[in-house]
């Protein structure tokens, strides 16, 4: 058996019940934390809470070179983590597939996204969620400034009233420790970015969803851009057209300025 467990959003405790239950009764726990991570916490301590060994694999060791999971999967109770929802962003469809393929029974227990913090936090409705987007660090796709294809997207959102979720590019070396050569684009510099094409649209950022301190800061980009948000995780919403409840929440739960917000 294969069981895909999603973490949720912020530290050891976020993981349902399900989830739990099914990594402590494992044989053999994997992981991977290149897409995201949980900030609020370290392997260590997601081993020590747990009491589990958890074997990391980086993207090569999962996407290219998934044998020993597999392997292990064919004789053993094998548990794959990631950060959020196991299915969602940090999706390994084609790892289940290849299980699959070899007869390994699989099952999915999900955990909260940051697509479903994102809705929840700024009150924004999630089905009036377009097609979301990551922003790169402008090193990561060899340009200066925004991709043509994330703009592309927010833009044929936009046109259909839609909203859009921005996640945030990750850096990752090591997914054990808390300072190993990870690097987060904060939400002031995406807005930064992003205020180079629309520097008065409405955008809201949010940090630390999961934890029990979030912010949600609703403003232009160019605002946002000036502002500071502390630690990460970060993301970006730009809304699109706003129903009147939606704009309600932005103006009680992100502050933002009345001129931004349909009367």
């Amino acid at each position: 058996m294969l069981t895909f467990v999603g973490l949720g959003l912020y530290d050891e405790r976020s993981i349902t019940v399900e989830g739990r239950d099914a990594l402590r009764a494992a044989d053999r726990v994997f992981a991977e934390f290149y897409t995201s991570r949980l900030v609020g916490t370290s392997v260590d301590a997601l081993e020590a809470h747990h009491d589990v060994d958890i074997e990391v694999r980086d993207r090569a060791g999962v996407e290219q070179r998934p044998e020993p999971i597999l392997d292990a999967a064919e004789d053993e109770s094998v548990v794959f983590l990631t950060a959020g929802d196991t299915m969602i962003s940090t999706t390994h469809v084609d790892l289940r597939l290849r299980a699959m393929e070899r007869g390994i029974d699989t099952r999915v227990i999900h955990g909260v996204s940051a697509a479903q913090a994102a809705s929840g936090l700024t009150g924004l409705q999630n089905y009036r969620f377009g097609k979301a987007v990551t922003l790169p660090f402008p090193r990561a796709h060899g340009g200066d400034g925004v991709p043509a294809s994330v703009v592309e997207s927010v833009a044929a959102n936009r046109e259909r009233g839609l909203h859009t979720l921005v996640y945030l590019d990750i850096k990752i070396d090591d997914g054990r420790g808390t300072e190993a050569g990870e690097t987060y684009m904060t939400a002031d510099v995406a807005a930064g970015l992003l205020a180079e094409e629309w520097p008065d649209r409405l955008a809201v950022a949010v940090a630390r969803a999961g934890s029990p301190d979030p912010v949600v800061v609703a403003d232009r980009l160019s605002a946002l851009a000036d502002r500071e948000f502390g630690d990460p995780l970060h993301l970006l919403v730009l809304p699109g057209d706003l129903h009147h409840v939606e704009a309600d929440a932005l103006r009680t739960l992100g502050g933002a300025p009345a001129d931004l917000l349909p009367e």
